[in-house]
Parts: structure tokens; sequence; C-alpha cells
């Protein structure tokens, strides 16, 4: 049986703190995080998702992003995986508490911080699953809950990675848009992705929206606003499920009550 993200945590960061210097290549890993569950069977290491990336490889990925996000790993060189002082911290504590006590948060906003971060690395799972296809038409419908207007999908190879257009209003006038999609796993997107997107769109667009569901090089980043040049504007994944939560698009926002203790306050202020 496949165990759950939540049960991988401690024993992936158990292995990379194993590991010399704290930190490996994710190919190093992920041999000795399968002896950690003796469970694990052939058939769930060979089955795959319908991308075709295996479902093993594809959870510990997001275990990883998500202790990335709280700051237990880090990537410390493109390529590899590193534990970071709070998760030596939290192997030490866990090591106290017991393994029966390892995901049990100290509050209700601990638990809310887990519960979102687990919430995008899933809904961002279900848009790297779209077709290419798909996700150009995402983008299109996400630029438009957004407030662009006339926006289409070019659906032309041709057309310099140009995956859509449409207009944005800004003031009185119409500034003119370009978008490319790329719905990738695990590559990142580099610079020549970007000035290469920009030459497609200079002299016919005044700005371009690139579109990934990974993530951007600091070549990238640095690239996309040039002096002199169309600006672009980089959304990657956790860019655009914030994004979407912000708008309420594809997502659904339900309110949630709180309630904290002040009786205390009663008996501190004076009557």
């Amino acid at each position: 049986m496949m165990p759950k993200q939540s049960e991988i945590e401690i024993p992936l960061l158990e292995v990379v703190a194993s590991l010399q210097g704290g930190q490996a290549r994710p190919r190093d890993i992920y041999p000795l995080l399968e002896k950690k569950f003796p469970d694990l069977t052939t058939e769930n290491l060979e089955e795959r998702l319908e991308s075709g990336t295996p479902k093993w490889t594809n959870r510990v990925q997001w275990v990883r992003q998500a202790l990335v996000a709280k700051g237990e790993m880090s990537s410390p060189q493109r390529g590899f995986w590193a534990i970071t002082e709070k998760g030596r911290a939290r192997l030490s504590a866990a090591g106290r508490k017991g393994p029966e006590d390892l995901h049990v948060p100290v509050s209700l906003f601990a638990l809310h911080e887990e519960y979102v971060l687990q919430f995008k690395a899933n809904l961002l799972e279900k848009l790297i699953e779209l077709t290419p296809g798909q996700f150009e038409h995402f983008a299109k419908k996400l630029m438009t809950a957004y407030g662009f207007v006339g926006m289409t999908v070019t659906n032309i190879s041709r057309d310099g990675g140009i995956d859509g257009d449409g207009l944005l209003k800004v003031g009185l006038a119409h500034m003119r848009v370009a978008f490319q999609c790329k719905r990738w796993r695990q590559n990142t997107v580099q610079r020549p992705e970007i000035d290469k997107f920009r030459g497609a769109i200079q002299g016919r667009f005044e700005q371009g929206i690139f579109f990934t569901t990974s993530e951007f090089t600091d070549g990238a980043k640095a690239a996309s606003l040039q002096k002199g040049a169309v600006p672009i504007v980089l959304l990657d994944g956790e860019s655009i499920m914030d994004l979407m939560i912000e708008k309420q698009f594809g997502v659904q926002r339900q309110p949630l009550e709180l309630y904290l203790d002040e009786i205390d306050r009663l008996f501190a202020e004076r009557e």
C-alpha cells in the first residue's frame, strides 16, 4: 500500500539527514526512502499517472515541496535536496514525542496552514494532468477571470510559441497581451524560453504572460523585465494557485469560524 504524503515527511527527512552533508540528489534518496516502507510493493512503484510519471516519484516530490514550504528542506544547488536546521529540529522533536504525535498540529492555525499547502499541491497536480490544449484554455479562462477581454487561444504552432492573446483595459485604452503556456512537472523554465517568447511578441504586443506549472530560474526572472523590451509577467505553479484562490477561479471558498479563549482577559482588566 502506498503511504500517504503526511506519512512520508519524517522518513524523507531522516534519509536526507543520514546522507553526507545532509544533502543528495533525488536518485540517491529514492532507494533509501523506499526501504523505509516495507509494505511498498513493486506494483506501487510501477504505478503511473496519466502523464506517465511514476505515482510514487510524484508523491515524494510533492512531499519534498511541502517540506520546502515549511522551511524543513531546501535546494542548496540545482538537482540537490537538503535538510535544513528546522528540519533537523523537527526530527529531534519527533524523537521525543513518538510516532503517534508526529503529525498533530499545535493549533488550528497550524492545521489550516498544512491544509492550504496540501490543497495547493493537489490543485496544481490537476493542472499538470491537463493536456497541453486544456492548459492553454485554462490560462485563457483564468486571464478572463482576472479582467482580460477578447481572449483567444491561437492553436497555431508556427506563431513563435504564442498560445493565446487578448486585451487588458488600462485607463481609456486597451493593452495587447499575448501568453504562452508550459505544462511542465520538473523542468524549470530558463532564460532562453523567455527570450524566445519576447522575440515572438516584440512589436506586436505590449505585454507577455508566461504560464508554467513548474518554476522559473533566476536567469528567467532577470530576463522578464528588460529596459526597452516588452515586459513578461511570470506565473509559476505557486503564483497560479494563489491567483486561483484570490479570484475563486475553480476554487470555492467556505467560511470557517474559529473561537479563541479570552476568559483570562476578563480578570486581567480592571473593573
